[in-house]
């Protein structure tokens, strides 16, 4: 069953239309406003020509006794309902407290009683004082053409705020889907990547913001999650060559089955911390939690006796300082891991001489007598991929220890002033 996409409606033209028909609304109301009240003044004017007639007519009436003729044209006097207009007289009937009717040919009434006199009215036909009804459909036109006027303008003006308010959206749009996953972490990660638009300071800004954000937090956890892989893959790489060397041992010497499965143990001891405390690395997990109080001492030693294999078949000594044996702030399998690095990497490429480790001024001086860094790679020795030719590894190792230091609130340096001196100092 074919699901259809839901149809896209532009906010642009949403904003636009919606104005418009506001504004012809308004406009319409504004219209209707306006004739009601040109009528309302045209016939106040009648009713107050008529009143101030009849006052007239009363107090002559009052002093005189006998009533005199109206003053104004149009204008008579009814002494009952029957001498009504015959086209209002009915009307006045059904409806005693009117005042204005419509007559027949286009006639206009306006009709006074006189409260103190019964049976007395003045009767005043003002057809010809009317001034909107004549013009009524020529004021109706220019209303109508007044509004569609302001409609259009007022359009027009929603049309350039609209765009306006919708660019940012649209940029925003584009910048969020010209991102590429698979390039997402060098784009917010690597790069520090952030939008170069000036979003304004309100809701658009903010979704901007958030958006940032959110898309940073994203990158970082594919970051981890690939760096994840590779370190995992790097790292176990040691304790399953243990594993498989103790195996070939056992299958060619039945007699060393305790040694080998102490080996196997050991080994797979490693990996088990290795994976914790990468997956530690590779969730947002802050270290300072679950750092504590831990002796350096038999990390170190233990890191030495792991690696130890790396030695054989060389005349290299190893050195360990009196020094080393102090407590520092750490998570325990984080700085066995990095000892680990730091220790094997020594191993490896001193071929002879010494490795020497000693605590000198809150930090841990690891040297070595092999062959040094080289010099284009000196600067950049911690970034992933990066080794030395004589290097047979992926190049994770220290990139793994400079992101652990970190991790841990630890500084990592490394020099090659003869051989190499790895340098890790502490937390105070």
């Amino acid at each position: 069953m074919k699901t259809s996409s839901p149809s896209f409606h532009s906010l642009s033209s949403r904003i636009i239309w919606r104005f418009c028909i506001f504004t012809l609304v308004i406009s319409s109301i504004y219209g209707l406003i306006t004739l009601s009240f040109m009528y309302t003044i045209e016939d106040s004017f009648i009713e107050r020509s008529v009143a101030q007639e009849a006052k007239y007519l009363q107090s002559t009436f009052a002093s005189t006794g006998t009533w005199p003729a109206p003053r104004a044209s149009g204008m008579q006097l009814a002494f009952s309902v029957n001498e009504l207009p015959h086209d209002i007289k009915s009307l006045a009937v059904e409806e005693p407290q009117r005042k204005e009717f419509f007559g027949q040919n286009g006639r206009h009434y306006h009709l006074y009683r006189f409260e103190d006199i019964s049976e007395t009215f003045l009767v005043a036909e003002v057809s010809e004082q009317l001034l909107v009804r004549p013009i009524r459909s020529g004021v109706i036109q220019f209303l109508v053409m007044s509004a569609a006027t302001v409609t259009i303008i007022a359009c027009l003006i929603a049309w350039f705020i609209g765009r306006r308010t919708t660019r940012p959206l649209k940029e925003l749009a584009n910048a969020v889907d010209g991102v590429d996953i698979a390039t997402l972490s060098e784009q917010f990660s690597s790069k520090g990547f952030t939008y170069n638009k000036h979003y304004p300071n309100n809701e658009v800004g903010i979704l901007a913001h958030t958006l940032d954000k959110t898309l940073k937090r994203i990158a970082s956890a594919i970051e981890r999650e690939r760096r994840f892989t590779q370190d995992v893959s790097h790292e176990l790489r040691t304790p399953l060559a243990v594993i498989k060397n103790a195996v070939e041992v056992a299958e060619l010497n039945a007699s060393s089955d305790e040694a080998v499965l102490q080996r196997i143990a050991h080994a797979v001891d490693q990996m088990n911390r290795t994976v914790e405390t990468l997956l530690m690395l590779a969730r947002e997990e802050h270290s300072a939690v679950r750092s504590q109080t831990v002796s350096l001492m038999p990390i170190l030693e233990a890191a030495i006796i792991d690696n130890r294999l790396l030695l054989e078949g060389k005349s290299v000594e190893v050195d360990i300082s009196d020094s080393c044996d102090i407590q520092v702030l750490a998570e325990p399998n984080v700085l066995k891991v990095i000892l680990d690095n730091i220790v094997s990497n020594a191993f490896k490429y001193t071929l002879q001489g010494s490795v020497t480790f000693a605590m000198r001024d809150g930090a841990l001086h690891v040297k070595d007598t092999g062959p040094g860094l080289q010099e284009d790679i000196a600067q950049s020795i911690t970034q992933r991929g990066v080794k030395g030719k004589q290097s047979t590894g992926l190049g994770f190792g220290l990139s793994i220890v400079s992101r652990l230091c970190e991790h841990q609130g630890f500084t990592l340096d490394i020099s090659s002033p003869s051989g190499t001196e790895v340098t890790l100092h502490f937390l105070a």
